[in-house]
């Protein structure tokens, strides 16, 4: 993290892949000295700090480069643990990304939940016309089951040479 760091501020943009931030916490869970404050789930409170500060160094610097941390977490594995970290966690990030083992299982590529999926703060990227036709196309996903979500975005995207002509085209 440290030289990543120094590479931003020599004007680099730098990515981190960590995979995943669930069992990074549950490593320092295991050595982290006892507060005497243990979270739900059996989560030491103080064992959190270090993944956190590793997850919150993400950022762009003026003149300089940017730190784009991606991580993965785990749910749904039934552990009370695992649930405390990505409570934890689920807020702090700019964008969700879900996926759905279910279109796995169906090999339907890419297997993303899109309902479930989103960009925080979207209304600062976007501008009012493509953020109101965004709002229009979830609206319409959400009315779909998640396999066919994905099959009409897929099909959509086909016939589509970019994400304008794409938004251009649900007006037809």
């Amino acid at each position: 993290l440290e030289k990543a760091k120094r590479m931003v501020e020599c004007g680099h943009h730098v990515v981190i892949l960590l995979d995943s931030i669930t069992r990074m916490a549950r490593a320092y869970n295991t050595v982290a000295p006892a507060s005497g404050k243990v979270l739900s789930g059996g989560v030491e409170a103080t064992a959190l700090q270090k993944p956190k500060k590793f997850f919150g160094a993400a950022r762009a610097i003026e003149n300089g480069g940017s730190l784009t941390i991606l991580a993965t977490a785990l749910i749904d594995t039934g552990s009370k643990m695992d649930q405390v970290i990505f409570e934890e966690f689920k807020g702090t990030g700019n964008m969700e990304l879900q996926l759905d083992r279910n279109l796995a299982n169906r090999r339907l590529y890419p297997s993303i939940d899109l309902t479930k999926s989103s960009t925080r703060r979207e209304e600062l990227l976007l501008d009012k016309d493509t953020l109101q036709r965004m709002f229009i196309l979830r609206n319409h996903l959400a009315d779909m089951k998640p396999e066919e979500a994905m099959e009409f975005m897929k099909k959509q995207m086909m016939h589509s040479s970019s994400n304008e002509e794409f938004l251009e085209s649900m007006n037809r």
